[in-house]
């Protein structure tokens, strides 16, 4: 079942002899429960991509639809809500919120919808990060692969409609680069979460079922992992 399609989306940066094309009439599907990556030199377009499918950033053109809405079409209130209960976004720095626990920072989309937390579902999902025992610590508490599967957990909290990670291992070292992937493998496998990774690592991408590739902000080739 189709979960994200995008139709001819680009975006441009400036105007006149200054404009920047930084994705140009991109066109790209994405099957739920798929693990997709992303990968392409500096400056390809691939975080413009990222943030245009995670409602960060809004396209010059096109259209893109995550389970059949049209993002683009939303304005600001409703894109926030989207945003918070649809996209689960991990980045390479953390974006934890220093003064709040690994418990709040974890639940804190839902804390902002005023909802009740599904213990069940929590407790579910730090017992497969490993956090049990790290609830009441503050970031400053963690190392930095703690603090990225505390920024993992805060994602898929919400069970959201796709997870977009862009470079969560570019400030890790090779053992916690490592526990992150096979952290969002199993979310893939275990949570049947869909997945789409930016990364430079090119061990890293071909874990994934398919490999897209980015020059200039154009697609050059999409092709499955032979595994």
């Amino acid at each position: 079942m189709e979960l994200l399609r995008c139709e001819n989306v680009t975006k441009k940066y400036g105007s006149g002899t200054l404009m920047v094309t930084a994705l140009d009439h991109v066109n790209l599907s994405v099957q739920k429960s798929e693990f997709v990556t992303i990968v392409g030199p500096s400056g390809s377009g691939k975080s413009t991509l990222l943030h245009l499918l995670g409602g960060v950033d809004r396209p010059t053109e096109g259209k893109i639809f995550i389970e059949d809405i049209d993002i683009a079409t939303l304005n600001e209130e409703q894109l926030a809500v989207f945003r918070r209960r649809k996209v689960g976004l991990i980045y390479q720095f953390y974006n934890l919120i220093p003064t709040l626990n690994v418990r709040k920072n974890i639940l804190l989309p839902i804390l902002l919808d005023s909802r009740k937390p599904d213990e069940q579902r929590f407790a579910e999902i730090v017992d497969t990060l490993g956090l049990s025992d790290r609830l009441n610590h503050f970031p400053w508490q963690l190392s930095g692969g703690q603090q990225q599967r505390v920024a993992i957990g805060r994602a898929l909290i919400y069970r959201p409609a796709i997870l977009l990670a862009d470079e969560p291992t570019g400030n890790l070292d090779r053992k916690n680069s490592e526990e992150t992937l096979e952290l969002l493998k199993l979310s893939n496998k275990y949570f049947q979460q869909t997945v789409l990774l930016i990364t430079h690592d090119e061990k890293l991408a071909l874990e994934a079922d398919r490999i897209i590739t980015i020059e200039d902000g154009i697609i050059i080739s999409d092709e499955a992992v032979r595994k």
